[in-house]
């Protein structure tokens, strides 16, 4: 036997077929629920498709297997028969999390499930690991969190919020282009740490041999693209600060900064709760929303306070960063904040306000007027040095 015939698959053999390069299919899951699903039960369509997928649940009953094919779109039940199914001995064996491509017509049986009878159908992957099943997927907090492409397959809502980020991503895109904004790429290395007070990675370019940061913020590359002629710019791209891992904190993140020139905060206000608010509207078809068992209602225009006023509504106490200094490290030490001797006037209302204040906000507000002191990159507000208008 020559060494061709030796490497090539389709020579000799009465095994199952060789796993395929690739499979034709003709219809999505969601396409074939949609397009026959006015189907009675017992009726056959007379009409042959070709679907793939993963297996995500399988019960054999002997002469007749019933199975769960999921793909992107959603879920079909397939429908084996010994009589009609090709392999069938080999069907029931797959194991949940199997990708197969399976052709055959377009039934409803008589307990009234769409489904598809399979007749042929071919292995296009084998699950080397087992998974959660359809009923309870993977309720493990670390292996969703290491391993989301299985939480992905196995719980329907993560694949969901997945989707939901794509849709929200697009129409923020489309609303800012609408608005006449224009979308640029900026360098993700830094020659200097720029951003605030965010800690940054550092890396090493060697043909340089320089240090270099990834970005924690694209604003100053941004402001250049201003200075340079540009009215309307924004980004949507990843930044990153090596601090603390939270809820609220990860060391990478995506995202979306826009500058425009010839306006101030105010507009800038008006923007922002509009493009949330439309974001709303066109990936749920409301701005009216439960999130955290809480009614939450982004309908415009949104409310807008000064840190200040909403530290009085929260503490009782009427501070602002002109009050004296003494006053403020004796309402921030009654609420159990440790005041650091370097700390001004403008850090230790920031302080008060993040300790008592922050965390009962409650639905969209726009918290306006920081301190200058915890406020580097923002311009000094028209009313006053001590204030800026962030």
């Amino acid at each position: 036997m020559s060494d061709q015939s030796v490497s090539d698959p389709s020579v000799g053999g009465t095994g199952p077929p060789e796993v395929p390069y690739r499979f034709d299919r003709t219809h999505q899951t969601a396409e074939v629920v949609e397009s026959w699903s006015s189907l009675a039960p017992g009726e056959e369509s007379g009409v042959t498709v070709a679907v793939a997928g993963r297996v995500m649940l399988l019960r054999d009953q002997g002469k007749a297997a019933f199975g769960e094919l999921r793909d992107a779109s959603g879920a079909l039940q397939l429908f084996a028969r010994a009589a009609v199914t090709e392999r069938f001995d080999e069907f029931v064996k797959l194991n949940l999390g199997d990708w197969i491509g399976a052709t055959g017509e377009v039934v409803r049986t008589r307990r009234g499930e769409l489904s598809v009878l399979v007749k042929e159908w071919t292995l296009l992957a084998e699950a080397r690991r087992n998974f959660g099943d359809k009923w309870h997927g993977v309720s493990d907090v670390e292996t969703r969190y290491r391993q989301r492409e299985v939480d992905l397959w196995a719980n329907e809502r993560s694949r969901q919020l997945l989707q939901m980020r794509s849709d929200v991503v697009r129409n923020m895109r489309r609303r800012l282009w609408d608005q006449g904004f224009v979308e640029v790429e900026t360098p993700l290395l830094h020659p200097i740490a720029g951003g605030a007070t965010a800690r940054p990675f550092v890396t090493h370019h060697n043909t340089f041999d320089t240090d270099f940061y990834l970005r924690v913020a694209p604003e100053l590359y941004l402001k250049r693209l201003v200075v340079g002629g540009f009215d309307k710019v924004f980004e949507i791209g990843r930044s990153f600060r090596n601090e603390g891992v939270s809820p609220r904190h990860n060391p990478e993140f995506t995202t979306l900064e826009l500058y425009q020139a010839y306006a101030d905060y105010t507009d800038t206000m008006v923007v922002f709760e509009e493009l949330v608010a439309g974001l709303a509207l066109d990936v749920l078809g409301t701005t009216k929303l439960t999130y955290g068992g809480r009614d939450l209602d982004l309908t415009t225009p949104w409310r807008r306070a000064t840190m200040s006023e909403l530290v009085v509504e929260a503490t009782g106490f009427s501070l602002d960063v002109r009050t004296p200094r003494t006053e403020l490290v004796k309402v921030a030490t009654e609420v159990g904040i440790e005041v650091d001797a370097a700390w001004g006037p403008g850090k230790i209302l920031l302080e008060i306000y993040e300790k008592t204040t922050e965390p009962e906000l409650w639905g969209p507000v726009f918290v306006i007027d920081y301190p200058a002191e915890v406020s580097p990159l923002a311009r000094r507000h028209r009313d006053g040095p001590e204030l800026v208008e962030r």
